[in-house]
């Protein structure tokens, strides 16, 4: 029938070939073994990535004896040879002998590579401080006095002046550089994402960069580079901690482990209540002569971190509330914060907690979320019910798409479109009303207003045996800082107000 048009026929097979690794369509049955053990050597090998194995309903139903074999060769397919050569790095050492502010840069390649474990045994063999991705959240520990957090749109501002430099604004608005950023970037399983650099090229703009990753195709297709090495990035940093524990650095960089420390003290992630906050239609509207009892969103997190201490798994949707949970929950370990990053997939938050909690059982998962992304998938409460998965949620409830809306404040001149999710008839009323909502699906929740009232809140949650919602109203007026706006660049990022 593929090909005629049949009922509900959808060329899936090609329909999927530009967004997942690879695609298969199987046409004869005695084919599914091979291309089964295919999809996942393919997937899980080098860069880890989905496999579509497409199975007419006529090869579903054919019965056949077939022949499973044990392994499977693919013709150019040899990712696990992609190893750095001794030369190769040790050019790299030599970069590193010769450079007096290096910086390294990790994503998501250092979890997919199970490399964490040799990144922080270079690093503490190397004192060279490490920033890290969305995507490389708990690569390397974020408490540690050489972790620059991350960087990028709405990462730390210590981290971005590290890379790219200091700068301030003179009295005409000018940006004056005022202290130098990394004269070396060493970049791990990174792809130089425009969320990271802002103007691509002005990102590290005058530091020497070194892009290590098994992915030929990202090496110089968004940042020029001037040593790209095409390798597994587990065997690299393994290697390089080798040969420097061989022949130690001369270099401690303690000048400049001393200004990023001096960075992170001047430019901690921080928040306070605005004029804004206090004008507000929701102090208006719902905290009138208890002001000071105003919970901000950054505060909800800050007490999770506190309660959990840091012993939890944090999955998020996308928007505000997911670069509030990067800012304000410290990732010690790979995988600790599952976030869609750069597909900014809204509705991602509950549906990664229930699969995350299915496969950790033994911790707490906590979804941060936003009333627009909880919406999107919030069936997902049935499946927590019937399955008995224990995945938390807090809404951080502000009645808007809060993202958007920071940019319509930022740059349109706050015209709203569309991105108030209340009832405009009745704006004092929650709406949708997920108190009443998450009761029926016969699930526990609560819904909280006041600072009094949210760290015996979260406490319940915490203790819950099971699936359990926090629904904590907050204003809309906060903004997500650090702000660099999109395609600028760190001169012009706002760190503060």
């Amino acid at each position: 029938m593929i090909g005629k048009g049949g009922f509900q026929e959808t060329d899936f097979y090609g329909m999927t070939l530009p967004v997942v690794k690879h695609s298969f369509l199987v046409t004869d049955i005695s084919e599914i073994p091979t291309v089964v053990k295919q999809a996942f050597k393919i997937a899980t090998s080098g860069r880890p990535g989905p496999v579509v194995v497409d199975v007419p309903k006529n090869i579903q139903q054919t019965r056949a004896q077939v022949f499973f074999p044990d392994e499977v060769d693919i013709e150019g397919f040899d990712p696990e040879s992609k190893k750095a050569s001794d030369l190769e790095l040790n050019e790299i050492v030599g970069l590193i002998e010769k450079s007096e502010r290096p910086v390294r840069y990790v994503g998501g390649g250092i979890i997919s590579a199970d490399a964490s474990e040799a990144l922080r045994k270079l690093v503490d063999a190397t004192g060279i401080p490490v920033t890290s991705t969305v995507m490389g959240l708990g690569a390397f520990p974020e408490t540690h006095e050489l972790s620059l957090r991350w960087l990028g749109m709405h990462g730390s501002a210590y981290s971005n002046w590290a890379v790219s430099g200091e700068f301030e604004k003179d009295a005409e608005g000018n940006p004056v550089k005022i202290a130098d950023g990394a004269d070396l970037l060493l970049a791990c399983g990174v792809r130089f994402d425009d969320r990271v650099t802002g103007k691509v090229e002005k990102f590290c703009e005058h530091g020497t960069i070194v892009h290590i990753d098994i992915d030929p195709s990202e090496i110089n297709k968004n940042r020029k580079v001037a040593l790209p090495v095409v390798s597994d990035v587990k065997y690299a940093l393994k290697r390089l901690a080798e040969m420097i524990t061989e022949r130690p650095l001369q270099n401690n960089f303690a000048a400049w482990q001393k200004q990023v420390a001096a960075w992170k003290e001047k430019a901690p992630f921080g928040y306070r209540v605005t004029d804004e906050v206090m004008q507000s239609q929701h102090m208006k509207d719902h905290l009138a002569g208890s002001e000071s009892e105003v919970i901000l969103p950054q505060m909800v997190i800050e007490e999770l971190y506190k309660l959990t201490e840091g012993d939890a798994i944090l999955t998020t949707g996308v928007g505000q509330h997911q670069m509030w949970g990067c800012q304000y929950f410290l990732s010690d370990n790979p995988r600790q914060v599952l976030t869609s990053a750069g597909l900014g997939a809204m509705g991602f938050g509950y549906p990664a907690a229930l699969g995350a909690k299915v496969a950790r059982p033994d911790k707490e998962v906590i979804d941060i979320d936003g009333d627009g992304s909880f919406l999107m998938n919030v069936q997902e409460l049935a499946t927590a019910k019937i399955e008995k998965i224990a995945a938390k949620a807090i809404i951080l409830n502000n009645q808007h798409l809060g993202m958007v809306v920071q940019w319509e404040d930022r740059f349109y001149d706050s015209n709203r479109g569309h991105t108030y999710l209340g009832n405009p008839d009745d704006m004092k009323q929650i709406y949708p009303d997920y108190v009443e909502m998450i009761k029926g699906f016969g699930l526990p929740v609560e819904r909280v207003m006041y600072k009094r009232d949210l760290k015996a809140a979260l406490q319940r949650m915490l203790e819950s045996d099971e699936a359990y919602v926090l629904d904590v109203v907050v204003p809309y007026t906060e903004h997500v800082l650090p702000f660099i706006p999109a395609g600028h660049t760190v001169a012009d990022m706002i760190w503060k107000e």
